[in-house]
């Protein structure tokens, strides 16, 4: 009985909480609504979508906390419980529960023979080439879509503005995927409550929001720059979260990055957009970097904990990012507005689909680069891939680049290979250490 009414509260406290949020956000959409000619021409205009979004977001995320409030202090779960309801919770909060599609019966399998040298080199060069082809194609599409119109045998051209949409087009085609792999290749048993994920899902989609958004303000191969950086904000974060401390050599490759990314962005600045619109460029790649940093650094320290696989975790964060986007996309009445541009620009469709493919994949390639060469092959491919990617903006789509700015590049990508070297020659240095201890 006691369960019972626990049950009761918890589908109360559910509906409840979507019921206020969802009505605050008919609100808010309203007064915007009103001011919709001054949203379309202010470059602080993502602030307002920002701010929409994570409304939005609100209506998956209040319900789930206050549900983990209310099960902690009645102790819901310790009652036990056989329902439908009760599984879920403790799915969601605790962790493993029974066998399902995340946790299913894992048989190891035997390692692999001894490769050749030809073979290694044919199989470095499969990775090399499906990871450049599948992001550089991405990198392509996902600049065309944000910053070239669009047009119809009418005549007519226009812009796609809703950059949520393609975030969920992004994770419900790789959530699909890996779900997909999940049902032929068994894996561990899955022991991580999932609400664990919420947090680097979130931060996951907002950031790939700010990447997408930040196209309307700054050049492509600015923010292709700004993602070669990344090492900056990941120690910021490595700091907070883990507590990790670094190493002499990163501190200056830091301090160099920073210089190299100052050059580029001083040189590089359209000086046809005024300072609100670098402003507002700056902002929403600084926005990507910091929640970017926070993802990789969660999903680490989650990895360690609870031995998820790379799939596992890609599914599920994938899972809750479908979830949090497609909500958002509901309540502000986007997926209309969205059709009807399907319906007038043909072309958008095969792009996006292009695009959202070119991202799934490309993700299981770096699971697969990583398993077979190591997270050191893995980001010295994905550099090179960054400076290709600059390269190909420039020659499509006519960026301009001076001296000083190709100064800025060659600094950045100087400064991260001067990381990467380092790195491995600490590994090396300490296991041979290692070893000369275990000889003594």
């Amino acid at each position: 009985m006691r369960n019972f009414v626990g049950d009761i509260v918890i589908c109360i406290l559910l509906l409840l909480s979507v019921t206020l949020i969802f009505g605050a956000s008919e609100i808010i959409k309203s007064l915007v609504n009103t001011g919709e000619n001054l949203l379309k021409t202010s470059s602080y205009s993502w602030i307002i979508k920002l701010c929409l979004n994570l409304l939005s977001y609100a209506t998956v995320l209040l319900p789930g906390c206050l549900i983990y409030k209310y099960v902690r202090h009645t102790k819901y779960i310790q009652r036990g419980g056989k329902g439908c309801i009760h599984r879920l919770v403790h799915e969601c909060f605790v962790g493993h529960c029974e066998t399902g599609l995340l946790d299913a019966s894992y048989t190891s399998t035997p390692p692999n023979s001894q490769r050749t040298f030809t073979q290694d080199a044919l199989l470095l060069m499969y990775c090399f080439f499906g990871l450049q082809v599948s992001y550089l194609t991405w990198g392509y599409l996902q600049e065309k879509i944000m910053t070239q119109e669009y047009e119809n045998v009418a005549g007519n051209k226009d812009r796609f503005q809703d950059s949520q949409f393609l975030v969920f087009v992004n994770r419900i085609l790789a959530f699909s995927m890996s779900g997909l792999y999940l049902l032929i290749q068994r894996q561990p048993q899955h022991k991580a409550p999932l609400y664990k994920y919420v947090f680097c899902s979130l931060s996951n989609i907002m950031s790939s929001w700010c990447q997408y958004e930040a196209l309307k303000y700054v050049s492509f191969p600015t923010q292709v720059l700004a993602k070669a950086s990344k090492i900056i904000p990941v120690m910021v974060m490595g700091k907070i979260i883990s507590r990790t401390t670094y190493e002499y050599y990163e501190y200056v490759t830091a301090v160099l990055i920073s210089v190299g990314m100052t050059l580029f962005m001083l040189d590089s600045t359209d000086h046809k957009n005024d300072g609100v619109t670098t402003a507002s460029g700056i902002i929403l790649l600084g926005g990507y970097l910091l929640l970017d940093s926070f993802t990789s650094t969660w999903q680490s320290a989650l990895f360690v904990e609870y031995g998820a696989t790379s799939v596992q975790m890609m599914c599920v964060v994938n899972m809750f990012s479908c979830l949090l986007t497609a909500m958002s996309l509901f309540q502000q009445s986007s997926f209309p507005v969205i059709l009807s541009f399907m319906i007038k620009y043909p072309r958008f469709i095969v792009d996006c689909l292009l695009m959202s493919i070119c991202s799934a994949t490309g993700q299981l390639y770096i699971f697969y680069t990583i398993s077979k060469f190591g997270p050191v092959t893995f980001v010295i491919m994905m550099t090179i891939r960054q400076g290709l990617a600059i390269l190909l903006s420039c020659l499509i789509y006519h960026h301009h680049i001076t001296v000083f700015g190709i100064i800025g590049v060659i600094v950045v990508f100087g400064s991260v290979f001067l990381q990467i070297y380092c790195n491995n020659r600490l590994r090396a240095i300490r296991r041979r250490r290692a070893a000369a201890n275990t000889i003594i």
